[in-house]
């Protein structure tokens, strides 16, 4: 019998630190069990201290790349993170449109954990308009909630709330990460659009500054585990078993003089 891996896409930025970005997104899949693909949207210069230079890659080559694997080996998820431009986020949108991928996962990427702004104003409203009503679930956190709502977040409370009212109308699918709030006990929720129910998702906070790239690992490991076959709620929670136990994993370890990365690969070697 053929055999088949569980295959991933990420479109999304290089991070030459190797703690973020797509670096981030191909161990996380390969981690999670799937074949990890790539589409480069833009390459960064950056380290654990921040972000020093962003070049965007040009569009045709972005969606060059995208059709050149779907074309080829096919994919069972889509998982996106940095969008640089307008440009490159219709490029995306009309480039994967072509293809009958249900399985879009969304990590509206819009400022580094350094405090970088990783896309232009002008693309943020392009985001929203284009790409959220085409994707399965999007993952912010609480300071691209802020953005994409254009309010501000202060309390675990409403976050339920906010979830559904960035859910486009109850048509996409929210993971609103509760990271940035000030709590000892974290509680991410979960809108699941396609059932209109909410699952609340608690841990204790770890302290350690090693969270570069959690976002990135955490979009890339739901689009895993939808492309593994479970179902919307169930990649959810194993999904965030997975970033918290990664985070937990990598807490005391020292790379480099900032925001250290997460601990990808702590189910296979110490």
């Amino acid at each position: 019998m053929e055999k088949q891996y569980k295959k991933v896409l990420t479109i999304a930025g290089s991070d030459s630190g190797g703690g973020a970005g797509i670096q981030a997104d191909i161990k996380t899949i390969s981690a999670c069990g799937c074949y990890a693909m790539s589409a480069i949207t833009a390459i960064t210069a950056q380290n654990t201290m921040g972000v020093i230079d962003v070049h965007p890659v040009p569009s045709k080559i972005v969606s060059s790349q995208i059709s050149a694997v779907l074309d080829d080996i096919g994919s069972d998820a889509i998982k996106i993170g940095m969008l640089h431009s307008s440009e490159i986020i219709e490029t995306v949108k009309n480039t994967l449109q072509k293809y009958n991928i249900k399985n879009i996962v969304l990590d509206p990427v819009m400022v580094a954990t350094s405090g970088d702004k990783l896309i232009q104003d002008e693309a943020i409203e392009t985001l929203k308009q284009e790409l959220i009503p085409i994707t399965r679930v999007i993952t912010p956190n609480i300071p691209e909630a802020d953005i994409l709502l254009d309010k501000k977040i202060q309390s675990q409370k409403d976050l339920p709330s906010i979830a559904k009212e960035l859910s486009n109308n109850r048509r996409v699918s929210v993971f609103l990460k509760a990271g940035h709030l000030t709590d000892d006990k974290i509680i991410d929720v979960f809108y699941n659009a396609e059932d209109d129910n909410i699952l609340e998702l608690a841990s204790k906070r770890v302290y350690t500054k090693n969270t570069h790239g959690t976002g990135c690992t955490l979009s890339s490991a739901i689009a895993s585990f939808i492309a593994l076959g479970l179902s919307l709620n169930d990649a959810v929670r194993n999904a965030n078993d997975y970033i918290h136990r990664a985070i937990k994993s990598g807490a005391d370890y020292t790379t480099g003089k900032g925001h250290g990365p997460v601990y990808h690969f702590y189910k296979f070697w110490t």
